[in-house]
């Protein structure tokens, strides 16, 4: 039997199968199986607590969650679906059943300190390294993708922070993300991380990524600060000498920024202090999912690509760009093949400072 003695069994059993959740899970609109709904999944978790065997199936069903969290908005019993399939997940590796995805995730965090699997040096983009101060408040969380896929983004995303006396961790890591949320031990790689920001004295950590926002946040269990770029940014925008630019844009809400930590309208209040704002058919906590958190675009990648399409649907007629702030979303949305450019909120507000 499966031991659950650190999955809380009341939380599996708050779900009362009124499948309100069916309603509104992307993936099980796309797949149809019940086992890929949150209903679903608080069943198969139960099971496997009462000693269900985890095959394939269970697997699969476990982990085509993208844990967007908006079961959980909606459900009326207060059920955590996201936290049950997160701990389901993790109680399973630690029997050692997991997806050929999450073997790769593990091993490429280990040997490289990121799940892309890069070896060469994170900051390779900073063009001097004398702007990686010793001491400073606020400390740039740069994150994977921002380092080895967006680094043109990154560096001057960072050319405008260092202005605000923000620095860098030089030694950074993966902040885990994708590593809880698929059940995997991340604990080497936040120990890296946040004894490096004490090192630095900051009392605040700035981050570009939704992912990264939601777990140096909520999982890392420390005094730090933590705020999103817009966020840190939408203070400051008098600051910026903006100016308005014809255009009209519409914004894709994170997952785990906006529905999952309330952060909506530093980006909005962004967005519209440039340009006009046309939101998407769901926006705020009614967003729809990207289709690439939880593990899935790594695990499931035509499962990814379905979901990114039936987001890019809601893009609304007449506008030039589809505006977000994160660059996993950023990349599953170009994946789905949009019919204008998904750009990140610091390429808008670049625009505006030309």
């Amino acid at each position: 039997m499966c031991d659950m003695s650190n999955l809380d069994l009341r939380s599996i059993l708050k779900c009362v199968r009124c499948g309100t959740c069916r309603s509104v899970c992307p993936v099980f609109e796309q797949i149809g199986w019940e086992s890929a709904s949150s209903r679903g999944r608080m069943l198969v978790a139960h099971g496997v607590s009462q000693g269900l065997e985890a095959d394939q199936d269970v697997l699969n069903s476990l982990n085509t969650c993208t844990t967007c969290g908006l079961c959980e908005q909606m459900c009326p019993s207060g059920a955590s679906p996201v936290q049950v399939v997160q701990d389901t997940r993790h109680q399973l590796v630690l029997k050692g059943r997991m997806t050929d995805a999450q073997v790769a995730l593990r091993d490429a965090a280990a040997l490289a300190g990121n799940p892309l699997g890069e070896t060469q040096y994170r900051h390779a983009w900073l063009e001097d390294a004398a702007d990686i101060k010793e001491h400073a408040p606020y400390v740039f969380f740069v994150g994977c993708l921002g380092a080895y896929r967006y680094p043109e983004l990154t560096r001057r995303t960072f050319d405008l922070l260092k202005k605000f006396d923000v620095t860098l961790i030089p030694e950074e890591v993966c902040c885990g993300s994708p590593l809880f949320r698929t059940g995997l031990d991340p604990d080497a790689l936040v120990s890296k991380n946040l004894e490096q920001i004490r090192r630095i004295g900051a009392h605040t950590i700035i981050t570009g990524c939704a992912g990264c926002y939601t777990t140096l946040k909520n999982d890392y269990h420390s005094d730090l600060k933590v705020i999103h770029v817009s966020e840190f940014l939408a203070e400051r925008l008098q600051e910026l000498d903006l100016k308005p630019l014809d255009i009209k844009v519409s914004y894709h809400d994170p997952c785990h920024l906006g529905r999952c930590n309330g952060i909506f309208d530093a980006p909005r209040q962004i967005i519209t202090s440039i340009c006009e704002l046309k939101e998407m058919r769901s926006h705020h906590e009614q967003s729809r999912c990207c289709g690439a958190g939880g593990g899935v675009l790594k695990g499931y990648p035509e499962l990814s690509m379905a979901l990114s399409k039936k987001r890019l649907e809601e893009i609304p007629e007449g506008v030039d760009y589809l505006v977000t702030s994160c660059p996993l979303c950023r990349t599953n949305l170009q994946r789905g093949g949009p019919k204008v450019e998904v750009i990140d909120i610091l390429d808008l507000l670049e625009m505006a400072m030309k």
